[in-house]
């Protein structure tokens, strides 16, 4: 689908798209509704490719600005599972700027980092390994304000 909207999308003689993610080729299975347990795992339904969070999935260059493709990317944004933001490569130095600025000027000294390296009130049991990973950033259930 994605290679679909933006092939047809850009002018291939000045543009073109770089992927950064492989083909689909994690096979998901499913057997039908109404179906007795038992039986095997059954036949493979589709594939999907695994996409974490931060990932690059396409780059498109050439001689093109970006507010000239930026309606392509929206549409294709759109349509994905997940959310998706169009970037550009000053707005993600200037993104990791103001997370690295809010890291350092911090002034709660209860972050989500201390709390759960501390354990306190047995946080950990209800945690994650995502939200150990990235520090609680990414989830709606733990919010700590970073600036008082």
């Amino acid at each position: 689908m994605m290679r679909l909207t933006i092939n047809r999308k850009i002018d291939a003689r000045t543009t073109f798209a770089r992927w950064r993610i492989n083909a689909p080729y994690k096979p998901i299975t499913r057997k039908g509704l109404g179906q007795r347990m038992g039986g095997g795992k059954g036949a493979i339904d589709h594939y999907v490719t695994p996409v974490r969070y931060g990932r690059l999935i396409v780059e498109l260059g050439g001689k093109v600005e970006l507010g000239e493709v930026e309606h392509i990317l929206i549409e294709v944004a759109k349509k994905l599972p997940f959310p998706a933001k169009v970037m550009s490569r000053e707005g993600l130095e200037e993104m990791q700027r103001k997370q690295k600025e809010m890291e350092e000027n911090n002034q709660n000294p209860w972050t989500f980092k201390r709390i759960v390296e501390g354990n306190m009130l047995g946080i950990r049991k209800v945690l994650s390994p995502f939200d150990l990973h990235n520090h609680g950033r990414f989830t709606g259930k733990f919010h700590f304000p970073e600036r008082v």
